[in-house]
């Protein structure tokens, strides 16, 4: 079976993790602050905080968004159901908005509806290398936090993941697009920021900084990234291209401007994805449904009020796609997908 995916990881990755025990500076220290350090400067960040978890990170920006208890933020309703528990463990409220059918992120229609209902904030998810290329949130007048975890170097006309957000989060778990194994960034855009995240976590930041260990392991794989996303962007080309062929469809921009990071490859169905499933794994191709943990999966009556958001949910499948499938499992890879019912 080809696994869904697999993380990154080459000998000098792991060289560099046994590098800090050797060294014996495992906890939080210079190579947190370098890795911190590569990423700003990656997505052009004025600065940002490293911590241990995506949670974290989530929980980090709401606070530095000044959002209170009692609050309202707007989201896409095909957000990852995370942003629930964050939300219910503040406070606040989700107050869900539909996609734009373009790129799959919140439609700027729905965000200025979400803003005149009393969101103070609104979270952007971005799914499956996708940007959200033609809005502009900030002209709102609330605090936008872009959540570029699935996006990270996907860019469209010089803008990039990245662009859309007063603050930036990114998570690095072992199927990201870089792997701390563990671990989060939030960025800031904003020098204004700046005094409001140095004071966060003020006496804990040992207990919840990402440790040396882990940023090493993301150090080494920034250095390699540019690499590992033109693997990634060729596949997914190579990918796109044989899907022409179906009655089925890529999951947001077509644009050829378009580069995405080639975080995951997604299939709109023109049919059941309960039957396309089966056929891969007939194959031995694992997929899955992409938005079934959405924050979609609690609404009733879905197309009544998110009509753009329920094709995706419905009948959005994700592929294998990262740099170190083997030729062969490629091969397979575009037969199945050549010929998804």
């Amino acid at each position: 079976m080809i696994p869904f995916y697999k993380p990154t990881l080459r000998r000098k990755d792991m060289d560099a993790v046994l590098q800090t025990m050797v060294d014996e500076r495992i906890g939080p220290g210079e190579r947190k602050n370098e890795f911190l350090r590569q990423f700003c400067e990656l997505i052009g960040s004025k600065g940002g905080i490293a911590l241990r978890s995506y949670p974290d990170a989530l929980r980090a920006a709401l606070t530095v968004a000044g959002i209170e208890a009692g609050a309202k933020v707007g989201v896409s309703v095909l957000s990852p159901q995370i942003y629930r528990v964050i939300a219910e463990e503040a406070n606040v409220t989700l107050v869900y908005g539909d996609i734009d059918s373009e790129h799959g992120c919140l439609s700027q229609s729905e965000a200025l509806r979400l803003v005149s209902e009393g969101c103070s904030a609104l979270l952007i998810h971005e799914p499956m290398c996708q940007i959200p290329a033609g809005c502009d949130y900030r002209e709102l007048g609330v605090v936008v936090i872009e959540d570029i975890t699935q996006s990270l170097e996907s860019s469209y006309e010089g803008a990039k993941a990245g662009s859309w957000g007063d603050l930036i989060v990114s998570s690095f778990e072992e199927d990201g697009i870089v792997s701390t194994a563990g671990g989060a960034i939030l960025a800031y855009a904003k020098s204004d920021y700046d005094r409001l995240c140095a004071s966060l976590f003020a006496k804990q930041r040992q207990w919840v900084e990402l440790p040396d260990m882990n940023a090493a392991l993301g150090s080494i794989q920034l250095d390699a990234l540019s690499d590992h996303l033109r693997r990634r962007g060729d596949l997914y080309a190579t990918f796109s291209k044989t899907l022409l062929k179906t009655p089925h469809r890529v999951l947001g921009i077509g644009s050829i401007d378009f580069k995405p990071n080639g975080y995951g490859f997604c299939v709109v169905l023109d049919s059941k994805a309960e039957d396309a499933i089966k056929f891969a794994t007939k194959y031995q191709v694992m997929t899955k449904r992409t938005f079934s943990d959405s924050l979609a999966e609690e609404v009733e009556e879905l197309y009544d009020h998110f009509p753009q958001a329920t094709a995706p949910f419905l009948r959005a499948i994700s592929l294998p796609i990262y740099p170190f499938l083997k030729q062969s499992d490629v091969e397979l890879l575009l037969k199945v997908i050549g010929h998804l019912p």
